[in-house]
């Protein structure tokens, strides 16, 4: 049986796309395909005009160099100080010198409020503040798209709605494209330009917040009855859609 069937999706450059639904509903097979970790047994994953489908794995590992990756629980190394966490990627990709280095990871610490916080281990933060060292790391090599798992899983909905305009100002900021793959539909409600709604390995319903709120799309009116949120009044105060 095939995890996803029938998935045809475009996503413009600066967009926030979040990917939603239930519990194997294929939302962690298409983040894989989209950078690459698993191909597609038909179909094409085209970025920047390159299909990412058919490269090989010099040109894939080159392109991935292009996406920042926002692990669900940070993946953030234990034995590695906060510093040495977020300057990894810089170390194993790029030849920069030890102070340019230090000053590009104090520079991503500052601008994402972690002050005086390079020294720390990772078992020294609060939960909101590993993610934001994780998403520090994940900008290091400036990447065009960053892919987001879960971001808000275990969080309370207070640190949920602060990493939810994490998302944004880091979009409005750094001009990143961002999919975020969720089961938080008021998150998605206030920050996303489009929604895309998986379930059984398809897409049941997808465009903007308002497009799913006021349509006919019947899971998306499940899932947001489920959630137990006020779905209307959500995307009358949300974030304004990307101008990108």
């Amino acid at each position: 049986m095939a995890a996803l069937t029938d998935i045809n999706l475009s996503i413009r450059q600066g967009q926030i796309v979040v990917v939603i639904g239930g519990s194997g509903a294929g939302k962690t097979t298409l983040l894989k395909i989209l950078i690459g970790l698993d191909r597609p047994s038909s179909g094409h994953v085209w970025f920047n005009g390159a299909d990412l489908s058919s490269m090989g794995e010099l040109a894939l590992n080159k392109a991935r160099k292009k996406f920042g990756m926002v692990f669900q629980y940070s993946a953030l190394l234990d034995s590695m100080t906060v510093f040495d966490n977020v300057a990894f990627p810089l170390r194993e990709h790029t030849k920069l010198s030890s102070r340019e280095i230090r000053h590009k990871v104090i520079e991503k610490l500052e601008i994402l409020n972690l002050h005086d916080v390079d020294r720390l281990m990772p078992s020294e933060l609060s939960g909101g503040m590993k993610k934001r060292v994780g998403l520090a790391r994940a900008l290091m090599l400036e990447p065009e798209v960053l892919l987001y798992d879960e971001p808000t899983s275990g969080l309370d909905p207070l640190s949920s709605r602060m990493v939810d305009e994490l998302i944004a100002n880091t979009r409005s900021r750094f001009g990143v494209t961002s999919i975020i793959i969720s089961h938080d539909m008021a998150g998605a409600l206030q920050i996303a330009d489009s929604i895309v709604l998986l379930a059984d390995g398809q897409v049941k319903a997808a465009g903007t917040p308002e497009e799913l709120v006021d349509g006919r799309a019947g899971l998306a009116q499940e899932f947001f009855r489920a959630s137990g949120i006020d779905a209307p009044k959500l995307v009358s105060t949300r974030h304004h859609p990307s101008t990108h």
